[in-house]
Formats: C-alpha cells, sequence, structure tokens
C-alpha cells in the first residue's frame, strides 16, 4: 500500500484572442477540439474531477492571466499526469487543419494539496 499522497491541481484555462479573431466555422472547430481535451483530462488514469467553474458570463474577452475563463479541479496522482493533461493542449487538433488547441487557448496548472483544517 502507497501512502503517496493525490495532487491537488487547478487547470486555469484562458481563451486567447486568435479563438476571437477566427471565423465561426473555426470557433466551432475550436469548441470541439476544447471538448475532447475537457474529457481526455477526465480520462487520465487516476485523475478524479472534483469540479469546475466558467466565468464566461461576467468575464469578457480573451484571457491569457487571471481572471481565467474556465477552472477544472482535480486530484491527479503524480506530476507526469499533470503533464499529460497540460499537453492535450499541444495535441489536440483542431478541426482538418494545421493547428492544435494551442493556438486558441491556454492552460496554467497550479499544483498544490488538499487543505485540511484540523478541528480543535
Amino acid at each position: 500500500m502507497s501512502d503517496k499522497k493525490m495532487l491537488r491541481v487547478l487547470f486555469c484555462m484562458g481563451i486567447n484572442q486568435n479563438f476571437f479573431d477566427a471565423p465561426r466555422d473555426e470557433q466551432l472547430q475550436v469548441w470541439a477540439a476544447f471538448s475532447a481535451m475537457w474529457n481526455g483530462i477526465h480520462d487520465l488514469a487516476g485523475v478524479k474531477v472534483l469540479g469546475n467553474m466558467d466565468d464566461d458570463q461576467s468575464m469578457v474577452g480573451p484571457s491569457d492571466g487571471f481572471p481565467w475563463t474556465t477552472y477544472l479541479l482535480a486530484d491527479v496522482p503524480d506530476i507526469e499526469t499533470v503533464h499529460a493533461a497540460c499537453n492535450l493542449f499541444r495535441s489536440t487538433p483542431v478541426g482538418d487543419g494545421p493547428y492544435k488547441l494551442w493556438r486558441y487557448t491556454k492552460v496554467e496548472a497550479r499544483v498544490g494539496r488538499e487543505l485540511i483544517i484540523q478541528r480543535t
């Protein structure tokens, strides 16, 4: 039995200006690629998604840093799996064209641990 603790990871994701400049058909292809990436994170071995939050109603326009467009909170078994999740942005194709998802979106993974408050 391993005493190794899961990593608590907040994937902070931003939509950049390339998405907003793209024609509607291309934006729909980006959305399909984003959905594939999102499902890909859920499907990584040992990942337990705890929740998500989307700022799209109170934040308008591109996000290349805080505040981010959307967030995904997950328990992840190791740093290699965190890297694999981030790599989905580099490897997920957008439609049949030459571009990958990272052309339109950005991710920053904040890695920590679960905060446990001891009761006194």
